[in-house]
């Protein structure tokens, strides 16, 4: 009888360190987001669509780090695939999804409230969506605290760009 309380008394521990894991992000925080009222769907305005390599330049970009970005992927990689040819999943398959109109992947079953939204992806979009999905787009089905500090989403945005995005096989 006491094992089988130590196995659930483990059990609920386990469960609840993986919860509060999953949303933490880190304890580090960045006092300039704080200062920042967090985008939503609704507030986040006009968006200029560029290619690439001009997001790859801007400077919170070009000084990611891909060992971290690879890392806070891996969250992604849970219910997204990333690869092309990539199989939608708990969640839509994110290969070539930036300059894509929200709710546009074929295949994939998006709730209303991601059927009826209006932005595109863009890594400004996604910075907001990933610091507080349920914030960005009340109602949507991610279940997903965000990921807190703005290091880990300017590596995390980096690393996506770079690895679900097409590559231009135009030359100059």
């Amino acid at each position: 009888m006491e094992l089988k309380h130590l196995l659930r008394g483990s059990t609920l521990a386990i469960g609840i360190m993986l919860l509060v894991a999953c949303g933490s992000g880190s304890e580090d925080s960045n006092s300039d987001d704080e200062s920042k009222p967090l985008l939503s769907a609704a507030t986040l305005g006009e968006q200029t669509v560029l290619t690439v390599p001009d997001y790859l330049a801007q400077e919170k970009y070009a000084r990611a780090n891909p060992k971290n970005g690879n890392r806070q992927a891996q969250i992604c990689k849970a219910c997204h695939s990333l690869e092309e040819g990539g199989p939608n999943m708990i969640g839509p398959a994110l290969f070539g999804f930036f300059g894509r109109n929200v709710g546009g992947q074929s295949g994939f079953n998006y709730s209303p409230v991601m059927r009826n939204a209006n932005f595109v992806w863009t890594p400004r979009a996604l910075d907001a969506w990933l610091a507080q999905p349920g914030h960005f787009l009340p109602g949507n089905r991610m279940t997903f605290a965000g990921v807190m500090r703005q290091q880990d989403r300017d590596d995390l945005i980096a690393y996506l760009l770079e690895t679900t995005s097409p590559v231009d096989t135009e030359q100059d």
